[in-house]
Protein backbone atom coordinates (compact mmCIF):
# COMPACT_ATOMS: atom_id res chain seq x y z
CA UNK A 1 0.00 0.00 0.00
CA UNK A 2 1.34 3.86 -1.04
CA UNK A 3 0.11 6.28 1.25
CA UNK A 4 2.27 9.07 -0.44
CA UNK A 5 5.03 7.80 1.60
CA UNK A 6 2.70 8.01 4.71
CA UNK A 7 2.47 5.04 7.26
CA UNK A 8 -1.26 5.52 6.90
CA UNK A 9 -3.44 7.60 5.44
CA UNK A 10 -4.04 11.20 7.16
CA UNK A 11 -7.29 10.15 8.47
CA UNK A 12 -7.01 6.42 9.44
CA UNK A 13 -4.12 7.72 11.24
CA UNK A 14 -4.83 7.49 15.36
CA UNK A 15 -2.28 10.21 16.30
CA UNK A 16 -4.28 12.93 14.99
CA UNK A 17 -5.78 15.27 17.24
CA UNK A 18 -9.38 16.28 16.40
CA UNK A 19 -9.05 19.64 18.29
CA UNK A 20 -6.07 21.63 19.08
CA UNK A 21 -4.20 21.44 21.85
CA UNK A 22 -4.59 23.83 24.99
CA UNK A 23 -2.87 24.39 27.74
CA UNK A 24 1.24 22.96 28.75
CA UNK A 25 -0.05 19.97 30.48
CA UNK A 26 -2.38 19.02 27.61
CA UNK A 27 0.41 19.60 25.32
CA UNK A 28 3.17 17.49 26.72
CA UNK A 29 1.44 14.64 27.29
CA UNK A 30 -0.33 15.30 23.57
CA UNK A 31 3.32 14.98 22.18
CA UNK A 32 4.24 11.74 24.94
CA UNK A 33 0.94 10.41 23.51
CA UNK A 34 1.74 10.67 19.90
CA UNK A 35 5.28 8.74 20.23
CA UNK A 36 3.65 5.95 22.48
CA UNK A 37 1.30 5.09 19.59
CA UNK A 38 4.41 5.45 17.01
CA UNK A 39 6.06 2.98 18.55
CA UNK A 40 3.29 0.75 18.84
CA UNK A 41 2.28 1.35 15.23
CA UNK A 42 5.56 0.87 14.00
CA UNK A 43 5.23 -2.67 15.86
CA UNK A 44 1.94 -3.49 14.27
CA UNK A 45 1.61 -6.43 11.69
CA UNK A 46 4.74 -8.32 12.84
CA UNK A 47 5.03 -11.47 13.97
CA UNK A 48 6.99 -12.58 17.01
CA UNK A 49 10.17 -13.31 14.56
CA UNK A 50 10.13 -9.95 12.65
CA UNK A 51 9.41 -8.33 16.24
CA UNK A 52 12.67 -9.82 17.85
CA UNK A 53 14.96 -8.68 14.13
CA UNK A 54 17.81 -7.07 15.63
CA UNK A 55 18.58 -4.04 13.82
CA UNK A 56 22.38 -3.35 12.43
CA UNK A 57 24.94 -5.44 14.19
CA UNK A 58 26.69 -4.95 16.71
CA UNK A 59 23.28 -2.98 17.84
CA UNK A 60 20.59 -5.23 19.58
CA UNK A 61 17.81 -2.68 18.92
CA UNK A 62 14.71 -4.19 17.85
CA UNK A 63 11.38 -3.63 18.11
CA UNK A 64 10.49 -6.06 20.49
CA UNK A 65 13.40 -5.05 22.77
CA UNK A 66 12.33 -1.64 22.51
CA UNK A 67 8.95 -2.17 23.49
CA UNK A 68 10.19 -3.90 26.80
CA UNK A 69 12.53 -0.96 27.54
CA UNK A 70 9.98 1.53 27.00
CA UNK A 71 8.21 -0.53 29.68
CA UNK A 72 11.07 -0.25 32.04
CA UNK A 73 11.40 3.56 31.60
CA UNK A 74 7.82 4.13 32.09
CA UNK A 75 8.21 2.20 35.14
CA UNK A 76 11.22 3.95 36.74
CA UNK A 77 10.11 7.37 36.00
CA UNK A 78 6.53 7.38 37.06
CA UNK A 79 6.19 4.46 39.45
CA UNK A 80 9.72 4.90 40.88
CA UNK A 81 10.69 8.48 40.78
CA UNK A 82 7.58 10.99 40.72
CA UNK A 83 5.61 8.31 43.11
CA UNK A 84 8.56 7.89 45.12
CA UNK A 85 8.70 4.43 44.49
CA UNK A 86 12.37 3.40 44.95
CA UNK A 87 11.49 -0.12 46.49
CA UNK A 88 10.05 -1.23 43.24
CA UNK A 89 12.85 -3.27 41.40
CA UNK A 90 13.67 -1.66 37.75
CA UNK A 91 12.37 -4.26 35.25
CA UNK A 92 14.92 -6.07 32.91
CA UNK A 93 17.61 -4.93 35.47
CA UNK A 94 19.46 -8.24 36.13
CA UNK A 95 22.50 -9.71 34.49
CA UNK A 96 22.41 -9.85 31.16
CA UNK A 97 18.80 -8.59 30.35
CA UNK A 98 20.37 -5.39 29.04
CA UNK A 99 17.62 -2.91 29.64
CA UNK A 100 14.64 -5.07 28.17
CA UNK A 101 17.09 -5.34 24.89
CA UNK A 102 17.88 -9.06 25.02
CA UNK A 103 15.23 -11.36 26.26
CA UNK A 104 14.82 -15.75 25.98
CA UNK A 105 13.90 -16.97 22.70
CA UNK A 106 11.09 -14.85 21.24
CA UNK A 107 7.61 -16.77 20.74
CA UNK A 108 3.66 -14.96 20.50
CA UNK A 109 3.81 -15.55 24.20
CA UNK A 110 6.68 -13.16 24.99
CA UNK A 111 5.64 -11.05 22.73
CA UNK A 112 1.96 -10.38 24.30
CA UNK A 113 3.74 -10.59 27.36
CA UNK A 114 5.90 -7.38 26.76
CA UNK A 115 3.07 -5.66 24.87
CA UNK A 116 0.86 -6.19 27.97
CA UNK A 117 3.40 -5.04 30.45
CA UNK A 118 4.30 -1.46 27.85
CA UNK A 119 0.27 -0.86 27.95
CA UNK A 120 0.04 -1.29 32.00
CA UNK A 121 2.66 1.19 32.55
CA UNK A 122 1.59 3.54 30.29
CA UNK A 123 -2.02 3.21 31.92
CA UNK A 124 -0.14 4.23 35.08
CA UNK A 125 1.55 6.26 33.99
CA UNK A 126 -1.88 8.22 32.61
CA UNK A 127 -3.04 7.80 36.26
CA UNK A 128 0.25 9.38 38.04
CA UNK A 129 0.45 12.24 35.50
CA UNK A 130 -3.19 12.97 35.54
CA UNK A 131 -3.41 13.52 39.72
CA UNK A 132 0.31 15.36 39.39
CA UNK A 133 0.77 18.72 38.87
CA UNK A 134 3.53 19.45 36.01
CA UNK A 135 4.95 22.19 38.56
CA UNK A 136 5.42 19.27 41.53
CA UNK A 137 9.06 18.91 42.14
CA UNK A 138 10.73 15.36 42.82
CA UNK A 139 13.98 14.09 44.00
CA UNK A 140 15.84 12.66 40.56
CA UNK A 141 19.34 11.57 41.68
CA UNK A 142 19.85 14.17 44.53
CA UNK A 143 18.61 17.03 42.24
CA UNK A 144 15.02 18.86 42.72
CA UNK A 145 13.49 18.43 39.44
CA UNK A 146 9.87 19.05 37.86
CA UNK A 147 7.92 16.82 36.75
CA UNK A 148 7.24 18.91 33.59
CA UNK A 149 11.08 17.80 33.33
CA UNK A 150 10.54 14.77 33.50
CA UNK A 151 7.49 14.76 31.35
CA UNK A 152 10.13 16.28 28.27
CA UNK A 153 12.27 13.60 28.99
CA UNK A 154 9.52 11.41 28.18
CA UNK A 155 8.69 12.63 24.85
CA UNK A 156 12.67 13.04 24.20
CA UNK A 157 13.14 9.12 24.91
CA UNK A 158 9.87 8.44 22.73
CA UNK A 159 11.31 10.44 19.92
CA UNK A 160 14.61 8.94 19.92
CA UNK A 161 13.51 4.80 19.87
CA UNK A 162 10.79 5.74 17.56
CA UNK A 163 13.67 7.06 14.80
CA UNK A 164 15.35 3.84 15.29
CA UNK A 165 11.95 1.78 15.26
CA UNK A 166 11.93 3.65 11.93
CA UNK A 167 14.54 2.31 10.94
CA UNK A 168 14.06 -1.54 12.45
CA UNK A 169 10.99 -1.21 10.61
CA UNK A 170 12.07 -0.35 7.35
CA UNK A 171 15.47 -3.34 7.49
CA UNK A 172 12.39 -5.98 8.27
CA UNK A 173 9.82 -4.68 5.40
CA UNK A 174 10.70 -1.91 3.95
CA UNK A 175 7.96 -0.02 5.61
CA UNK A 176 8.64 3.63 6.28
CA UNK A 177 6.72 6.92 6.64
CA UNK A 178 5.47 9.34 9.26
Amino acid sequence: MNFDGMWLPQDQDPRMQEQPTLGEKACLVGYLEHYRQTLALKCDGLDAQQLATKSVPPSNISLLGLVRHMARVEQSWFRRVIEERMDIPRLFQAEGEDAGFDFPEVDDDLVRESHALWQAEIAYAREVLDRTDLDTVVDVHGDPTEVRDIVVHMVEEYARHCGHADLVRECIDGRTGQ
